[in-house]
C-alpha cells in the first residue's frame, strides 16, 4: 500500500490502516514505518500523521527535505505537461 503513494504526495497513518482493512492500527502502521529496513523501496517518508509529520527513522527533518524534494518535482511535472 504505502509503495503506491505517489511521489509529492502523502497519506496519514490511519489511512493506510483504513486501506489494509484494520481502521484502528494507526499506531502499529507506525511503528511498521519506524521499522523500515528499505527505506528506498518502501516510501515511509510519505505517511505523515493526522496533526503533522510524524516521525522517521532518519530523522524528521530528513523527512520533510524528502517530501519537498518529492513535491517539487511533482509540481513542476505538472506544470510542463
Amino acid at each position: 500500500m504505502v509503495g503506491t503513494i505517489p511521489r509529492g504526495q502523502t497519506m496519514t497513518y490511519g489511512a493506510v490502516a483504513a486501506s489494509a482493512g484494520s481502521p484502528k492500527a494507526a499506531r502499529a502502521v507506525g511503528r511498521a514505518m519506524a521499522a523500515n529496513p528499505f527505506a528506498i523501496l518502501v516510501p515511509c517518508h510519505r505517511v505523515v500523521a493526522k496533526n503533522g509529520l510524524g516521525g522517521y527513522a532518519f530523522g524528521r527533518e530528513i523527512k520533510e527535505i524528502l517530501l519537498l524534494l518529492e513535491r517539487e518535482q511533482f509540481l513542476s511535472k505538472r506544470a510542463c505537461s
